[in-house]
């Protein structure tokens, strides 16, 4: 099939090597435009970009530029993390299909992992779903569910939910277009949002239960404040309702192990983690 794909970070690249391990012919990759990086603001390209380059693919950062993908024969755009509204004259060109990482309508929008992780779900799921105007509202075509685990992080569910998802995709894509286009079924159930995390979501709060702050740290990016210095915390356990960290990285510092950094800090029993 001829696809045009649209997607942005890191998690959208194993399905666009997917789809071309697949023998789909990608006409065209759109994905964010480059950014500037670091004190010398050279520009980086989204890892969709990168890797669109190295496959030796065609890209851009107009999404208008998908009319010219179905001009080149394109027959279906297909999102994954793009970022971007989907304007409805594009959608009026070519269908199109997304890729998204929760069991809808379950966290429709922008963050649904890191929410479903931050809500205590105990399972997420991929869905391949019909692109619609509304903010993730179209019917599905394929979905698999897709369990949380009390310690499972971020970065490790994204992974998992990477592979089902490539593979969902693939499944859905290898049947001939007109076969299954049409057949989109209408999401069912009650409708939340996964809205992006704001910066400061990521300060822990130890007067909150325990969990809560066990499961903003198996996001990613939790911090603590140490003698007014900031206190990346990377991992932790939950032992008996406590928070034991195991790696954290001090400001200006790389990671360490929990136990190399508290014996060098040095810390009073009443400094370290509020007053617990």
């Amino acid at each position: 099939m001829k696809l045009v794909f649209l997607g942005t970070p890191e998690m959208a690249v194993a399905p666009l090597v997917a789809l071309v391990d697949a023998g789909h012919d990608i006409v065209r990759v759109v994905t964010r435009v480059d950014k500037k990086r670091g004190r010398g603001g050279a520009l980086s390209p989204s890892p969709v970009k990168a890797a669109a380059v190295e496959l030796g693919l065609p890209v851009s950062h107009d999404p208008d530029d998908v009319l010219d993908a179905v001009a080149d024969g394109a027959e279906l755009g297909v999102v994954v993390a793009y970022g971007r509204i989907i304007k409805p004259h594009l959608l009026d060109a070519v269908p199109m299909v997304n890729l998204h990482y929760s069991l809808l309508p379950r966290w429709r929008g922008a963050a649904p992992v890191e929410r479903a992780i931050l809500s205590g779900d105990d399972e997420t799921g991929v869905g391949v779903m019909r692109l619609e105007e509304g903010l993730d509202t179209g019917g599905l075509y394929a979905e698999e569910r897709v369990p949380i685990g009390g310690d499972t992080t971020a970065d490790e569910l994204r992974a998992t939910l990477s592979d089902v998802g490539c593979r969902l995709l693939v499944d859905v894509l290898a049947q001939p277009l007109a076969s299954w286009i049409d057949d989109a079924i209408p999401q069912t159930g009650e409708t939340t949002y996964a809205s992006k995390l704001d910066k400061a979501e990521f300060e822990l709060d130890w007067k909150r239960p325990a969990v809560e702050n066990h499961r903003l740290i198996r996001v990613g990016g939790a911090w603590t404040t140490f003698r007014e210095k900031r206190l990346k915390i990377l991992a932790a356990d939950l032992v008996d309702g406590t928070v034991v960290p195991t790696m954290v990285q001090p400001e200006g510092k790389g990671p360490m192990a929990f136990d190399a950094w508290r014996n060098g800090a040095q810390p009073l029993p009443d400094e370290l983690f509020g007053d617990r």
